[in-house]
């Protein structure tokens, strides 16, 4: 019997790339099941393509806005689908107002637990434990196991395809070679994230010999990518040029990813590239490095006590002097990218 799986993850880019291999994997598990993924409205190109998996916008700062949006967005997807439970991923008002609309329609809900105790420890000044959390993949996993749905991560195939380059995306980028992209994503959402720019720079600097295509969003960040590729030839700006279908298009073709712990670092394990992360205050023990992706390829501070000092990287550094990004060095950098591009 065909069944129909509501999931729930609004919020950033990343968080919503991050549910893909998982709802790829519940697919390819249980052959009678048919996922609705509800999230922001312009992350719809994650989905395109993929077999039994529809995309189901929410406008949440427009039309689906607060609680009589959020229940308009519930009868929207009634109408549209007929839904057997409810895998909440994400855990937060809105999504708990709309599982609840469903929970009194008779649909089992499942929901994601976050480990914010275990979290806290992590990111607590004092008596850190420093270790490995259950990673986000896998507690998104786990809540489609508490549906009785298989999903079994360790067999998870990475989707390593690349998509077909369109003739306006050509015509900036110029035809690809094979193995010559290297993707350069230096910016984030708080500066506890984000590695110095210059300091990037003098990464950029040394990779002239290959292609460098720089991702990043909005207009203060394309207006510094584009000071940028103006004094390094082989360098093209990507952001604010492409619809986000056309980047993952790109992304696809890439060689390398460098980026920090943000969502394009995510959005190039959705194609089994590799990614070279940079870390500040946040690590990759609460869980969050990309799908497929191994620590090696991680730079970080190792011997700094206040790391990590907080999960999403959104306090500010109480020593004031962000050692955690200051203290990386270029080189540091450019020895991971190495062991990447000449293996």
């Amino acid at each position: 019997m065909q069944q129909t799986i509501l999931v729930l993850r609004f919020s950033a880019l990343g968080d919503a790339a991050m549910t893909i291999p998982v709802m790829r994997q519940v697919l390819a598990e249980n052959p009678a099941v048919n996922i609705v993924f509800v999230s922001n409205k312009n992350w719809g190109a994650l989905c395109k393509d993929i077999p039994r998996l529809t995309f189901f916008p929410a406008d949440l700062k427009g039309r689906h806005k607060g609680v009589p949006g959020l229940y308009g967005l519930f009868r929207e997807i009634r109408k549209q689908h007929r839904i057997h439970a409810v895998a909440d991923l994400h855990q937060v008002l809105r999504s708990k107002i709309v599982r609840t609309f469903f929970r009194f329609s008779g649909a089992p809900v499942a929901v994601i637990d976050k480990g914010r105790a275990e979290k806290k420890a992590l990111t607590r000044q004092e008596n850190k434990i420093l270790q490995p959390l259950t990673t986000t993949i896998e507690r998104y996993a786990a809540v489609f196991r508490q549906l009785g749905l298989r999903c079994n991560m360790s067999q998870a195939q990475v989707k390593v395809a690349p998509l077909p380059l369109n003739d306006r995306i050509t015509s900036i980028t110029g035809p690809v070679v094979p193995g010559s992209w290297i993707g350069l994503a230096p910016f984030a959402t708080y500066r506890e994230k984000m590695y110095p720019l210059q300091k990037m720079e003098q990464v950029l600097a040394q990779l002239s010999q290959h292609k460098v295509l720089l991702f990043g969003g909005g207009a203060a960040e394309v207006e510094q990518l584009t000071a940028l590729a103006a004094r390094y030839p082989n360098t093209v700006v990507i952001a604010g040029r492409f619809t986000l279908e056309e980047e993952l298009a790109i992304i696809s073709h890439l060689r390398l990813m460098i980026s920090m712990d943000s969502a394009n670092m995510h959005l190039a394990s959705l194609f089994g590239v590799p990614v070279v992360s940079v870390w500040g205050a946040t690590h990759p023990f609460a869980g969050f490095m990309g799908f497929g992706q191994t620590l090696d390829r991680a730079v970080q501070i190792d011997n700094l006590e206040c790391r990590p000092c907080s999960v999403f990287g959104n306090k500010p550094c109480f020593r004031g002097d962000h050692a955690c990004m200051e203290w990386i060095t270029p080189e540091s950098v450019l020895e991971k990218i190495g062991q990447v591009l000449y293996k």
